[in-house]
């Protein structure tokens, strides 16, 4: 049972135009952990034990603000807060949505192709990582020599919806800590085969479990947790 009462949301200004702003998706993700985040568990990890949470693709920094309030919140959580985005624009909009919440450069942001650009010494040190991923297929009316948009880049997870997730699973192995208590949490949709990207995961060694699901609109969105299945 959480042990936080009236949670106070993050402060978020928006860029509509061009940075996913948060939705049902992101909302999925931090309702389930304000359900499960207790005295000394997140989760049913010791918060002691938590030293690095990175939310990959952080937008407007949403989900890595919910962990900087949460640091406030619960005794004894003082992970470091890292969050990335492909796009310098979303980076800079997170740093001003940091200020807005009174944080001074607590969070750490690292502009970046999925891991591209993440420096040696987070080899092997993430606990959680977070990734609310691109997930829907791409429109098979796009034209070669039409330019990708920001915006598109919060959606379009390849031709099959999943093809940017794989390669996330690919890099992430090198910055995901080996341990029993270590996992990634990701969206996904039933606009894609999941069948078939379920059998991906479990080939690239991991174990998969459907946490929550919620209906939108056309579609069902699952939030997922995976740890290696060598642990």
């Amino acid at each position: 049972m959480s042990i936080i009462k009236n949670f106070p949301e993050p402060i978020i200004d928006y860029d509509i135009d061009n940075i996913y702003s948060p939705a049902e998706d992101t909302y999925l993700i931090v309702d389930y952990f304000k359900n499960h985040i207790e005295h000394d568990f997140l989760d049913g990890i010791p918060v002691k034990k938590i030293r690095k949470i990175l939310d990959m693709g952080t937008g407007t920094g949403y989900i890595a603000l919910f962990f900087q309030i949460l640091k406030n919140n619960v005794p004894n959580f003082n992970p470091n807060i890292y969050a990335s985005d492909i796009l310098e624009e979303a980076i800079g909009l997170s740093k001003h949505n940091e200020s807005l919440n009174n944080f001074n450069n607590e969070i750490e942001f690292i502009h970046s192709d999925l891991f591209a650009n993440f420096p040696n010494n987070l080899k092997h040190s993430f606990d959680i990582i977070i990734f609310n991923p691109p997930y829907l297929p791409s429109f098979n009316s796009f034209q070669p020599k039409e330019k990708k948009k920001n915006i598109d880049n919060s959606w379009d997870g390849g031709t099959h919806g999943f093809e940017l997730f794989t390669r996330f699973l690919d890099e992430t192995i090198t910055y995901f800590k080996p341990e029993l208590d270590s996992r990634i949490y990701y969206i996904c949709s039933s606009r894609t085969d999941l069948d078939k990207l379920y059998k991906i995961i479990k080939d690239k060694g991991f174990n998969n479990k459907i946490l929550e699901k919620r209906h939108v609109f056309f579609e069902d969105i699952y939030l997922n947790k995976l740890k290696l299945s060598s642990v």
